[in-house]
C-alpha cells in the first residue's frame, strides 16, 4: 500500500489564498516571528533554483502548477536598493507596475509580477514562468521596528 505524503491535501482540498491572504495573514506572521496553523510554504531561496525545479521544492505535493515560498531578497549591491533576480541559468526579470494589495480601502501589500529569461540580460530568450514577488505593508509592524520582507 502507498503511503500519502504528510505534505499533500486531502482529495478534494486546494491552497490557493487570495492576495490578501498571502499578505495580511502568511507573511505577516512570518515576519513577525508567530507559527503558522497550516505550514504550507517553504522557505528557501528562490534565486539558487531554476524555475523547473522549484515544484519539487515546495512543501505541498499537489498536481497545480503553483506553488507559495518565502524567500530572501539577494541585494545585488550590498548597500543599494538593486535586488539581484539572477539564477545560475538566467534571471527573472520584472513586468509591468507593481500592483497594489488591499484590505477593503487600505493598502496592505505590494505585488510585483516577475517573468524568467533563460540566459543573460538584455539578450535572455522570455519563458512562460511566471513568479509573482508579494511586499508586505503594515504601519504597526513598522513602528515595531520589524522588517517589512519579500516572498
Amino acid at each position: 500500500m502507498k503511503r500519502k505524503s504528510a505534505n499533500s491535501l486531502a482529495p478534494g482540498f486546494r491552497f490557493h489564498p487570495t492576495d490578501e491572504e498571502l499578505v495580511r495573514y502568511y507573511l505577516k506572521r512570518k515576519v513577525s516571528g508567530k507559527p503558522l496553523r497550516f505550514d504550507s510554504i517553504s522557505e528557501i531561496d528562490i534565486y539558487k533554483s531554476e524555475p523547473w525545479d522549484l515544484p519539487d521544492k515546495s512543501r505541498l505535493r499537489t498536481r497545480d502548477l503553483e506553488w507559495y515560498f518565502f524567500s530572501p531578497l539577494d541585494k545585488k549591491y550590498g548597500n543599494g536598493s538593486k535586488t539581484n533576480r539572477a539564477t545560475e541559468e538566467g534571471y527573472w526579470k520584472t513586468t509591468g507596475k507593481d500592483r497594489s494589495v488591499r484590505n477593503g480601502s487600505r493598502i496592505v501589500g505590494m505585488k510585483k509580477t516577475l517573468v524568467y529569461h533563460c540566459g543573460r540580460a538584455p539578450r535572455g530568450q522570455r519563458t512562460n514562468w511566471v513568479m509573482h514577488e508579494y511586499r508586505l505593508i503594515d504601519e504597526e509592524l513598522e513602528k515595531a521596528g520589524i522588517p517589512q520582507v519579500r516572498t
